[in-house]
């Protein structure tokens, strides 16, 4: 079937706001925010409100209080099931604005009607309110993530991504709060959420009104209603790009993760912390202040790209603390229940909120660039679709969760010991998904090179093209050079390298698992130097990026040395293709004198502080040159250039 791709034109300027609240004054991003939280907000108001209301104040024989909150939640996480592959082709099929607009005037129908619920206390109309609720979300899922990539630049994605997890979290935390307190008004309590849910529902269709235009992706689109088959073809559809589908698995792992300690706070600040209701609600501010804080640390942590760097990063965390509360509580000594000010004052429990706080703020660095990568990679007629994948997957891991935990509570585990599980298991699972997709720990290793051995400063980096095939070439001063080009870069990097740096340990393991091609001279090894070349211009014919190191070696005094004629193959050969690919001259500058560099008649990697920790150094990135204009010598002088604008 013929499809038609459609990306919104970003406006001129676009992306020279100075952080990612700056987002919140442009048109683009602020309707379409605060629209999210209003609805955020609103499902957990009407939730809350709704499990309390059966809890403590009505009496109904058919739902007991101890299961008022599993039956609202799996009611809420049904249509999640049912209908994410119808919400995802109504998303890619239809211009968004218009769709978000009709979600919202379903939720102001839904509470209305949720209203009349709760001012005659009819249980199964809440109920079914539960469902439609979660049947609006479903709806409003795959828009609220295919939306971003129409509107926000690559620069902007890992910002936009941690702004609304930000702000859908805080949602969650006032809705929670807002239906806790309405609800306990004494005889008015149910009117009070009533109102306020129909209040806050037109509170989002307004700040709707504002969202702009964003056309439809894939307008020929004929929908398929058949939930199961579509869903199906959707899974299928996601698995079709590795690096996405594995991202999805990531992502709804975090939820499988974060599932078991929010459905655990109730239960875990009773019987461990001993500690009352106040205690519970304690823990999750603490938990949604930490994801809040993780979301916005990585578009400073990431310099404002979709570095996938930080998920290994927020995994180790996520482990390192969820282990660490296993033992901060596990011997806590038995008390009385404690208020919240009782609570506050012990010294142990402050331990227990520092774990669930770092805890969370990991989990926050964790799934923030998984979002963004996967509304990167995938193919924008595609892109909702695969976010409805994603929201099937992270149901059932939710679900899953909730079994496991109740297996492992009715086998005799004890909540910390659940955390201790979910911490050995998060470290299993994500170390699995790393090795799948070496991707995510080559980025890491880049991170880590670029943030705490060296201090990297990129400039140019707008001239990296962000997609279709590009050659990079670049001068060669150490063995870590091809780790700062990657951490520079947006886009994964295929790199032709010298063959003998593949014998040196750890870096020769590394640069295979990057899938590195190695090069050998034409006299030395005739058939390796043809399968290089082969394999250099498949790497363009491919899209991707392709970078070189045209001195074929790495300087040996620091100076820069002659240009080879490899780089001109590759474009012979691509242009054989058909495809004529841009080279970007790159210069690295101030690494000579590091630890992975040559120093004359000395090694490299002999004195580990040779430079000290945190030395500067950069990337200068020059105008991208047309193929045809490419000549070793006139190359050499860009770079030469670069390297001077640095002294």
């Amino acid at each position: 079937m013929e499809t038609v791709a459609t990306e919104a034109v970003l406006p001129a300027g676009t992306e020279a706001h100075p952080n990612q609240f700056a987002l919140l004054g442009q048109r683009r991003f602020a309707p379409f925010f605060w629209t999210q939280f209003c609805g955020a907000a609103n499902d957990n108001l009407f939730k809350f409100g709704f499990t309390v209301l059966v809890t403590y104040q009505l009496q109904v024989a058919w739902l007991r209080p101890e299961m008022a909150g599993l039956v609202i939640g799996a009611l809420f996480i049904l249509p999640f099931l049912l209908f994410s592959a119808t919400s995802g082709q109504l998303s890619d099929k239809f211009e968004k604005r218009r769709l978000i607009r009709f979600v919202k005037w379903l939720e102001i129908a839904i509470m209305v009607l949720a209203a009349y619920g709760f001012f005659g206390a009819h249980v199964p109309v809440l109920l079914a309110c539960v469902f439609l609720m979660g049947l609006h979300s479903t709806l409003f899922g795959p828009v609220k993530y295919a939306y971003l990539p129409q509107h926000l630049g690559e620069r902007e994605l890992t910002g936009g991504n941690g702004m609304v997890e930000m702000g859908t979290f805080v949602a969650i935390l006032l809705g929670n709060v807002a239906g806790g307190l309405l609800i306990a008004i004494p005889e008015v309590g149910p009117h009070w959420v009533g109102a306020s849910c129909i209040a806050l529902a037109m509170v989002g269709r307004l700040a709707a009104q504002w969202i702009p235009v964003s056309p439809a992706t894939d307008p020929r689109l004929r929908i398929n209603w058949n939930p199961v088959s579509e869903t199906w073809r959707n899974l299928k559809l996601a698995h079709g790009n590795v690096v996405v589908f594995r991202s999805l698995l990531g992502i709804s792992w975090m939820w499988f993760f974060g599932a078991v300690f929010l459905s655990q706070f109730p239960s875990f600040a009773k019987e461990v912390l001993h500690g009352d209701e106040h205690v519970a609600s304690l823990l999750l501010v603490v938990f949604s202040v930490g994801i809040g804080i993780g979301s916005l640390l990585c578009e400073i942590l990431s310099r404002r790209h979709v570095d996938i760097g930080l998920v290994p990063l927020g995994a180790i965390g996520m482990t390192v603390f969820a282990v660490d509360l296993y033992f901060a509580s596990r011997a806590l000594p038995p008390s009385g229940l404690l208020t919240l000010a009782q609570f506050v004052a012990a010294p142990a429990h402050w331990r227990v909120m520092a774990d669930l706080a770092l805890l969370s703020l990991f989990a926050g660095l964790y799934s923030v660039p998984m979002y963004a990568l996967i509304q990167l990679r995938a193919q924008p007629t595609h892109r909702a679709r695969i976010i409805a994948a994603n929201n099937i997957l992270n149901a059932l891991f939710m679900i899953a969760s909730a079994v496991i935990a109740g297996a492992l509570l009715q086998a005799g585990f004890t909540i910390p010991q659940i955390f201790l599980f979910t911490g050995i298991a998060n470290a299993i699972v994500a170390g699995y998904i790393f090795l799948l997709v070496p991707e995510y720990l080559l980025r890491f290793v880049a991170w880590m090179a670029t943030h705490v051995f060296y201090r990297f400063r990129v400039r140019g980096e707008r001239n990296i093209p962000v997609a279709g095939p590009a050659v990079l070439a670049c001068n060669h001063v150490s063995f870590v050079d091809a780790v700062l080009l990657m951490a520079a870069s947006p886009r994964p990097i295929c790199f032709m390298m010298d063959h003998r740096i593949f014998r040196i340990p750890v870096l020769g393991w590394l640069f295979r698992l990057a899938k590195a091609i190695p090069v050998a001279p034409q006299q030395e090894d005739p058939a390796t130097y043809e399968v290089a070349f082969a394999r250099a211009a498949q790497v363009l014919r491919e899209g991707d990026l392709l970078a070189i190191f045209p001195e074929g070696a790495i300087t040996r005094d620091g100076r820069l040395q002659p240009f080879k004629g490899g780089i001109m193959k590759v474009l012979e050969l691509a242009r054989a293709d058909g495809i004529a690919a841009p080279v970007v001259p790159m210069a690295l500058t101030n690494l000579w004198g590091s630890f992975f560099s040559r120093i004359e008649r000395k090694g490299a990697m002999t004195r580990p502080f040779r430079r000290g920790m945190f030395s500067r150094v950069g990337l200068n990135v020059g105008a991208a040159l047309p193929p045809g204009q490419v000549e070793p010598q006139l190359l050499q002088q860009r770079v030469a250039q670069l390297l001077a604008e640095a002294a």
